[in-house]
């Protein structure tokens, strides 16, 4: 038997791989087509323009069932794993269940809501995604904590906890650039803005915005990649 025919491992390593080749494809296209600029554009950005936002939805849309999928086992997991008398346990593994599905609801929505056609939806799904996204993973951590020793080890917390580190720095510098961006940009409609120029006003917290959403992004493939070994 391959590792990953062991359990139900097979859910997180194909939520990984697939949400990493649906921005790889969607990327490599938008910038075969020019549609963006081959130096870190937004993710949102490389799925804006016909044809690539059709399968970049599409595919995200598949992502978000798979991450709703593993983050149910997940539920039962802890679920099974515990006993009646953790009421803390359980009350955090309930909402785990619900942050980490609205986080899903809002993946759906930022795959079929591209930020040049509703941006302020777009916007709406983004924040359910990262935002709830990034709670979830500290509560997971959190459930981390207290299965110790029993069920994790120390090193797996320590793990999600760096894991969750990364996460909120990486929001907080998406933050504070993008910020930074729409305010030394007045009057530009910087939604609909698909092309930088080195040099320009904004170009640098633009650059830094990116870079921070394909950081977190990263962090969150990262986080499901831990629960491979749960799984199994």
């Amino acid at each position: 038997m391959w590792w990953f025919q062991q359990g139900m491992c097979i859910l997180p390593v194909a939520l990984v791989l697939w949400t990493a080749a649906t921005f790889i494809f969607a990327y490599i296209t938008a910038v075969l087509l020019r549609h963006v600029d081959p130096l870190v554009p937004y993710i949102s950005d490389t799925g804006t323009v016909a044809p690539e936002r059709c399968v970049f939805g599409i595919m995200l849309d598949v992502s978000a069932f798979l991450g709703i999928a593993t983050m149910y086992i997940r539920y039962k997991q802890v679920q099974a794993l515990t006993i009646e008398e953790e009421s803390k346990l359980h009350k955090l593994n309930i909402l785990g269940l619900v942050l980490g599905w609205t986080s899903s609801f809002g993946m759906c929505i930022v795959a079929n809501f591209q930020k040049t056609t509703l941006f302020s939806m777009h916007l709406v799904g983004a924040i359910l995604t990262f935002g709830v996204g990034a709670l979830y993973i500290l509560v997971q951590t959190l459930v981390s904590l207290y299965m110790q020793p029993h069920v994790h080890g120390k090193s797996i917390f320590w793990v999600r906890l760096s894991i969750g580190v990364w996460t909120f720095a990486s929001i907080i510098s998406m933050f504070v650039s993008s910020v930074i961006m729409y305010s030394s940009l007045p009057g530009v409609d910087v939604a609909h803005k698909l092309h930088w120029i080195p040099g320009e006003t904004g170009y640098i917290p633009h650059i830094i915005s990116t870079i921070s959403e394909w950081s977190l992004a990263l962090s969150f493939i990262s986080f499901f990649l831990t629960y491979i070994r749960d799984f199994q």
